[in-house]
Formats: C-alpha cells, sequence, structure tokens
C-alpha cells in the first residue's frame, strides 16, 4: 500500500500532535471509536505500528513519528495547492484578479527594499497584481509552505530556506532601536550583550518568539508606540531605519551577524508572473 488518503492523514497527524484520542476527536468534530478504528485501519493498511497505546497515555513509535513529519508536509502541500489554484482562477476572493501574487514579508524589515521591488515589478509590461502579507518572525517559510504566500522576503540567519528556490538580495548589519530618551541611545555602538538585558527596558518578542520578559509584539505601529513610550527595544536589520520615529534612537550592534535578505519561492514553482518578479528583484 502505497499511497495515503488527505483524510487518513488529518486524522493521524491530530492524535500525533494531541497524543490523545479525545482532544483529537474533539479537534476534528468527530465521535472517539471512529477515529480510534481509523488510526488502526492505517497501521494495518501500513503494516507497522504508528502508536504506543497504555494507561498512561499515547506515545509516538519511530514509524510514528516519521508519518508526522511526512503528514504535515503532505497535508500543506495540499492545501497549498488548493490555495494556489483559487488564486490563479481568481476565487479566493470578491473582485480578485486573475493574475495575482501574495507577497509575504516579515513585519517592519525590508521597508525600502519592499517599496523598489513592487515599484519596479510594478513598471513591468503585464505585471501581475501584488499582495503583501505581513508576517510574524520566521512565518514566511510556513506561508509558503502551506499556499498562503507565493513569494517571501526572507532573512538569514533567522529564516531557514531548505526545500525553496531563492535569490540574495541584500546584505547589512544589525541595529538596536532605543527610546531616544533612553542612556544607551547617546552610545555610537552597542554590543548584543549590552541590550540583552537593560532594567527596564526587555527586548521585544514577536508573537511565536520564545518566552521573556518583554512585550508580545503583533504589528509593526505597536511595536513604534512601545519603543517611543519606553516601555522596551528591539533588534532589526539596519534598513529599519526606513521607518523609525522622531521618538527612538537606531545604534549599531557591533558583533551581530549580518543580515541576508533572499527572495525565496517554492521550488516546484511554474509561475511566470513569480519568475518576471525575481528577475525584478535580482535587478535592483
Amino acid at each position: 500500500m502505497d499511497t495515503l488518503e488527505t483524510r487518513e492523514l488529518r486524522y493521524f497527524v491530530a492524535v500525533a500532535e494531541e497524543l490523545h484520542f479525545g482532544r483529537a476527536a474533539e479537534r476534528l468534530g468527530i465521535a472517539q471509536p471512529p477515529l480510534s478504528r481509523a488510526i488502526q485501519r492505517l497501521e494495518r493498511r501500513l503494516g507497522v505500528r504508528l502508536l504506543e497505546r497504555d494507561r498512561r497515555g499515547v506515545a509516538l513509535t519511530a514509524a510514528g513519528e516519521t508519518l508526522l513529519y511526512e503528514g504535515r508536509a503532505a497535508l500543506a502541500a495540499t492545501t497549498a495547492a488548493a490555495r494556489r489554484t483559487r488564486r490563479a482562477g481568481g476565487a479566493d476572493g470578491p473582485g480578485a484578479s486573475r493574475d495575482r501574487l501574495v507577497l509575504a514579508v516579515k513585519a517592519a524589515a525590508s521597508h525600502e527594499l519592499l517599496h523598489k521591488l513592487l515599484d519596479a515589478y510594478a513598471a513591468e509590461p503585464g505585471a501581475a497584481d501584488v499582495e503583501v502579507l505581513p508576517s510574524g518572525t520566521c512565518e514566511q517559510g510556513e506561508m509558503l509552505r502551506d499556499g498562503r504566500a507565493d513569494v517571501a522576503l526572507m532573512h538569514a540567519p533567522f529564516n531557514s530556506l531548505a526545500g525553496f528556490d531563492s535569490e540574495e538580495l541584500t546584505s547589512e548589519g544589525q541595529i538596536a532601536i532605543l527610546p531616544a530618551a533612553h542612556p544607551l541611545a547617546s552610545r555610537t555602538a552597542l554590543t548584543l550583550a549590552d541590550i540583552a538585558d537593560v532594567p527596564g527596558l526587555p527586548l521585544a518578542r514577536w508573537s511565536g518568539d520564545a518566552p521573556g520578559p518583554g512585550p508580545v509584539i503583533h504589528d509593526q505601529t505597536q511595536l513604534a508606540q512601545l519603543i517611543a513610550l519606553g516601555r522596551t527595544a528591539a533588534v532589526f536589520p539596519d534598513s529599519a531605519r526606513a521607518w523609525l520615529w522622531a521618538e527612538h534612537t537606531a545604534v549599531p550592534l557591533t558583533d551581530a551577524p549580518p543580515v541576508v535578505t533572499h527572495i525565496a519561492w517554492p521550488a516546484h514553482s511554474r509561475s511566470l508572473a513569480l519568475a518576471r518578479l525575481v528577475r525584478t528583484a535580482t535587478r535592483l
């Protein structure tokens, strides 16, 4: 048996992520007995045990861990296929264009580059409509995999480019963005250690970042406001200077690694509109 149904994968991934049949059934909106039988049938068809079940709960076997990894990727691929197909046909929104690209970008990053890219591409004959989709830290890759985006601006070393085609666009240093009235703002340069644990000025965290004392940020405006109020600081590529307020100060970080911005897209893409956008980006 070399094929799997999407429904089987959804059922298994839910159980594997929850490690609890009751919670998985609730998540899927079905009763628990049919879910248990479906997983048992899947194990029989594959000829391997996917889950260990005992009184303490449910655990993944080595085969189960493999199917969880592969199943997530397969489900993301089928979702992406549906989303991109609908987008190509103009069916994913009222008045949607049939020739449209969704570009994922990290909120508040690559500000000047993004402006240049959009203006240059719009001037190209037959350019597609480009929808800019802001994302949190390191979310662009997932957006490419599940079809929410067709192309993304991604930043090494923070984003993984594994599994994508990409072209390098720019390389730049990093800065600390501080409240203008803070004593550190008068320095000509700082290190990462200088800003790591400043009393009363914790570093901001984007939604999905590791836990920490700093406020969780959801968009650029919120971040700018909190820095201006002296409640937080942030680390960004040097190009972020383009959106700073008068109440902000940018100080270079001497030991932060350079940030390399890439334009990235799914390796299997056959979109001519995407190819033209990439070509425009590499000419900037």
